[in-house]
């Protein structure tokens, strides 16, 4: 179920949602008109959950192009809600503005609760009163800032609920996030994919300001698109609304499953691209890179651009090399090309890899190079398997640690990648010493083992120590990680 929280600017929306989410995720400011986009933000009340949508503060009086998209934004929030909070400024009083809201709900035919906020002491509640005069009952008096109230606001709205059964939850869902720098085209390319103008676009950078979540489907998959703002240098965020709009792009890497930074085709993959997607594979999402408005550089035809070379710098900056792809908001190209990786992306994140394949993978990385050897003792790879997903965690038993070198994992992680299609997914490769038997430390026979079966290299079984037949136990000690 979900509930548009609607008013006229300033009047503390975003505070109450996050209030009644108890959380922070709502951008806050004093300026008026920082909200823009809608932002969808789940919440529980006495065993029920629902949905709040913060939306921009409405002006019907102001002609300005951002204003009539936030107002479009709000219109379809209020379309896409079974209930509206109508929060208004008790400490403002009834405005002209309140009164054309009021009108706009009353033609939506959408069940409306009242709530007259910043009613911040029990002397303020009767500046509440002055607000049955919009006509839709009894105002809740509310303070977002100190959380007066805001129980009787929740009990109202929980009331006024309709019945739905539990949804299960699908584990097959997926998060996408898109990240980048501003002004790339990320709300152009999420608008693409949903099919709709589900999110304000403008040439001004920095439209965007909270991080989106867009629920919806593709070929039979959920998927939550997660449209975030752009991401500056540290040096170049000018005040405290692009700092928390950082903040929060941040923190949507850091719950995605899979991101893709979204990059201008016109000025390559730059520096502050490499930082992002950095920051997002440090996250522990899989990602990729992908170049937009791949339209106005002549696509393949162009001869200034070279895609190889900027796939290849890519491959050399970024430990997890990711792969570099490209699309056209505007035209749509390879949109549908996207939503496809990234479920791809998702699955080889949560997949596992056989144990007989890995250990094949195991032998023939040994072939193509020899593993170091230090003091006339050579690093032996055992035995390898998987012991977790998401992100993907390795195990390889090897007959001594301190004979890993940092190169030859580096070796076998990049070998990983290019088998088993890991591009610009996060890998832990733990390097772990197989123990010797007691009898073998001594430097005698283990029990039921001949000596000349020890000299041979067999155990007392006739079996190999070198692990080419090994039936796959370890016996092994921990071991310090080696993560990629």
């Amino acid at each position: 179920m979900k509930v548009a929280v609607v008013g006229y600017p300033n009047v503390g929306k975003s505070s109450l949602v996050n209030r009644l989410t108890q959380s922070r995720e709502a951008v806050v400011h004093e300026r008026p008109g920082v909200t823009r986009d809608r932002k969808e933000l789940q919440t529980e009340w006495n065993g029920r959950r629902f949905t709040l949508i913060d939306t921009g503060g409405v002006d019907l009086e102001d002609r300005d192009e951002m204003q009539r998209s936030i107002q479009e934004q709000a219109r379809a929030a209020l379309a896409d809600a079974q209930l509206a909070l109508f929060v208004v400024d008790a400490q403002a009083g009834l405005r002209p503005g309140d009164e054309e809201m009021a009108d706009l709900l009353r033609r939506t035919h959408v069940p409306v609760i009242l709530a007259a906020n910043k009613v911040d002491s029990v002397k303020d509640v009767t500046l509440a009163a002055e607000f049955y005069a919009l006509g839709f009952g009894d105002p809740v008096a509310v303070s977002a800032a100190q959380g007066l109230g805001t129980g009787d606001l929740l009990d109202r709205v929980v009331s006024r609920l309709p019945d739905e059964s539990e949804v299960e939850e699908d584990e097959d869902l997926v998060r996408l996030a898109l990240i980048g720098r501003p002004n790339v085209g990320k709300s152009s390319l999420v608008n693409k994919m949903l099919g709709s103008d589900r999110v304000i676009v403008s040439e001004v950078a920095g439209t965007t300001r909270d991080a989106i979540d867009l629920p919806f489907r593709f070929e039979d998959r959920r998927l939550i698109l997660v449209d975030t703002a752009g991401m500056r240098r540290q040096a170049k965020v000018g005040d405290s609304i692009e700092y928390y709009t950082a903040l929060r792009s941040r923190r949507a890497a850091e719950r995605a499953d899979v991101a893709l930074v979204v990059c201008d085709a016109q000025e390559g993959v730059t520096s502050q691209d490499l930082r992002i997607a950095e920051l997002a594979m440090q996250s522990g999402c899989a990602t990729a890179l992908v170049l937009n408005k791949w339209d106005l550089t002549g696509g393949e035809d162009e001869p200034e651009f070279d895609l190889d070379h900027e796939r290849a710098r890519v491959n050399n900056k970024l430990r997890l090399r990711p792969r570099v792809l490209t699309t056209s908001a505007k035209t749509g190209r390879h949109i549908h090309r996207l939503l496809t990786e990234a479920f791809a992306l998702a699955d080889r994140t949560s997949g596992r890899v056989p144990t007989p394949q890995l250990n094949r993978f195991l032998s023939d990385i040994q072939e193509i190079r020899q593993p170091p050897a230090k003091q006339n003792h050579r690093l032996k790879l055992i035995y390898m398997t998987q012991t977790a997903e998401r992100p993907p965690r390795f195990s390889i038993q090897v007959n001594s640690r301190n004979r890993v070198t940092r190169d030859y994992a580096y070796f076998i992680e990049n070998r990983l990648r290019e088998r088993y299609r890991f591009e610009g997914i996060p890998l832990i490769i733990d390097f772990v010493e197989r123990r010797e038997r007691r009898g073998e430390r001594a430097g005698r026979p283990a029990r039921g083992e001949s000596r000349a079966e020890m000299r041979e290299g067999r155990d007392g079984h006739g079996r190999r120590r070198d692990g080419r037949d090994d039936d796959g136990a370890t016996g092994a000690t921990g071991a310090d990680d080696f993560a990629a």
